[in-house]
């Protein structure tokens, strides 16, 4: 059975990458996110419903310059385990 999860990230703040960059950090985070999803399930967080306002990553640590898809991934890993982590 499939269980439609829907995250929306309203504004993803990067410091130190190419303003060209960000389209192609946002579509590598996406891809990451829904690959996090369908390989390790959904977080149980998830399961209670509703919408959450705010919710905090885990830590990393991006490089200024690193390459946008490998930038892209690095966040949805955190933005994923910030979901496994705590409750918001």
């Amino acid at each position: 059975m499939d269980n439609p999860v829907s995250v929306h990230i309203e504004e993803l703040v990067l410091h130190g990458f190419h303003p060209a960059d960000k389209k192609r950090i946002g579509v590598a985070v996406q891809k990451e996110l829904t690959r996090l999803f369908r390989v390790q399930g959904i977080p149980p967080a998830f399961y209670n419903g509703g919408s959450v306002p705010a919710w905090q990553a885990a830590a990393t640590t991006l490089t200024p310059g690193m390459p946008p898809r490998k930038a892209g991934r690095q966040i949805a890993q955190s933005v994923y385990a910030g979901f496994n982590s705590s409750t918001p």
